[in-house]
């Protein structure tokens, strides 16, 4: 059954057609997706929302033979949403980050201040590095799991990510 086929018995709830739609998209749609937002987990949380607005809206799907196009529009624009919260959340007046006693900033503002220095250290890497940093240090994986999920050799992860941390150090310490 071709692609087309599968959203059409998705919009009739067929859950069956919807997870091998899944099996043959996801990847395409996960690289799209970390191609635009540059973080591993954020893109598996726009994936998640990618499946669940083709599984609601499979029936107002247009046959034209390119139904990973329409998922790729979907995606784009949880993307798009994705930046206007970001973008949102980083506009919160100074006034709502300070403490109303003493005046000093909270924690809040340093727990940000702390995430844009660690995003623009992150920025200098290589995507390969930084996919590798991030499945380490923010998912948890040991560098083996790691190895393994990207399908690279264990010295090869090992020293991608030494070399990274290197580089991320140097970064920081030319900011102070």
């Amino acid at each position: 059954m071709n692609q087309e086929e599968l959203l059409r018995q998705v919009a009739f709830g067929d859950r069956e057609a919807f997870h091998q739609l899944y099996l043959e998209t996801n990847r395409s749609v996960y690289s799209f997706i970390l191609s635009i937002l540059k973080n591993p987990q954020d893109a598996e949380e726009v994936l998640q929302e990618t499946y669940l607005k083709i599984w609601t809206s499979a029936g107002s799907y247009k046959p034209q033979g390119k139904p990973l196009a329409w998922m790729f529009t979907i995606a784009r624009n949880l993307c798009y949403m994705k930046f206007r919260d970001q973008k949102r959340m980083a506009d919160v007046g100074l006034d709502e980050l300070s403490g109303e006693e003493t005046g000093e900033p909270c924690a809040e503002l340093e727990h940000m201040t702390d995430a844009m220095v660690l995003k623009a250290a992150l920025e200098i890497l290589k995507e390969d590095e930084r996919q590798i940093v991030l499945l380490h240090a923010s998912a948890g994986l040991k560098h083996r799991e790691v190895a393994a999920g990207l399908g690279l050799p264990l010295a090869t992860v090992l020293s991608k990510y030494n070399r990274a941390m290197k580089k991320m150090q140097n970064y920081l310490r030319e900011g102070e």
